[in-house]
């Protein structure tokens, strides 16, 4: 059986466990569950803590696992993302009080509080700076203001909370984070188990990035609208019973189906309706 790690809790867990279930595999019904089969597809699911899951499939207890790809670097562990899943981003930045520093290169001697010190370490060693990291669980917004350190390094979306407390984003990001799948480095990339999963996960991915349209159209403005609709391969196209007209059938990317919609009636197309697609395989 393929034995996939799964994140248990976090901003990880509903989101992956959605994912899985559209990919076709049997998801948990109590959170308490820690290990679930599902026979059918044989796969063994263990549900894990996300820091934990890069560490347990490094060590090769697991052949696969779902974590963020901060989670992954901040292990330090022996594996390597092979599938972004679209989720759970985020954006990692140093802040300070205005003033204090002006870039990364002005971080010297300094300490910097951050629930991430793997990332950190890194990035500054990257840069060559040498300079001190405390870890601190939860919110670290308050390090600097109860004299912890000089510099946070945290996850910035609006910077509102950064803000309240006085202070300002600096230098670039440190990194940009999403959720993804992780194997143990040098493991075989043809396991025809993980590359099964790995079809799945792209098919609900390619899914709910397109839509099916289906429209009739006049034959002499046919060109045109296939123009609008050019499909993945092509559009389908059959004849439809009243003479000079086609039905055509092709995805178009989610995020321009209204547009699309619109420009198919300008050009005379009528009956134009969309529909979700589920699962494919391309």
């Amino acid at each position: 059986m393929l034995r996939i790690a799964v994140p248990n809790k976090g901003s990880l867990s509903g989101p992956a466990s959605a994912m899985l279930h559209e990919a076709g595999y049997q998801m948990r019904k109590e959170s308490k569950e820690l290990v679930l089969v599902d026979p059918v597809n044989e796969v063994e699911f263990f549900y894990l803590r996300p820091k934990d899951i890069a560490i347990y499939v490094s060590a090769g207890k697991l052949d696969i696992g779902i974590t963020g790809q901060d989670l992954l670097v901040d292990s330090g562990a022996n594996a390597e993302a092979i599938l972004p899943l679209g989720f759970a981003r985020s954006t990692f930045r140093y802040a300070t009080k205005p003033g204090t520093a002006s870039g990364i290169a002005d971080f010297g001697g300094m300490t910097i509080a951050t629930s991430y010190e793997g990332i950190v370490a890194k990035h500054l060693a990257d840069n060559g700076v040498d300079a001190s990291v405390v870890h601190l669980d939860g919110a670290v917004e308050t390090a600097i203001e109860l004299g912890v350190a000089q510099v946070i390094a945290d996850v910035v979306e609006t910077g509102t909370s950064l803000r309240n407390a006085g202070l300002e984003v600096i230098g670039e990001p440190i990194m940009k984070s999403e959720a993804v799948v992780i194997r143990r480095t040098g493991a075989d990339a043809d396991d025809p188990k993980v590359q099964q999963f790995l079809r799945r996960l792209q098919g609900v991915l390619v899914a709910r990035s397109y839509v099916m349209m289906d429209y009739d159209c006049r034959a002499e403005h046919l060109e045109r609208a296939v123009a609008l609709t050019p499909g993945l391969e092509s559009p389908t196209i059959s004849p439809l019973h009243n003479e000079g007209w086609v039905a055509v059938r092709s995805m178009v990317p989610a995020k321009d189906s209204q547009r699309v919609m619109d420009d198919l009636y300008e050009l005379g197309a009528r009956a134009i309706l969309t529909t979700a697609i589920h699962a494919c395989r391309l």
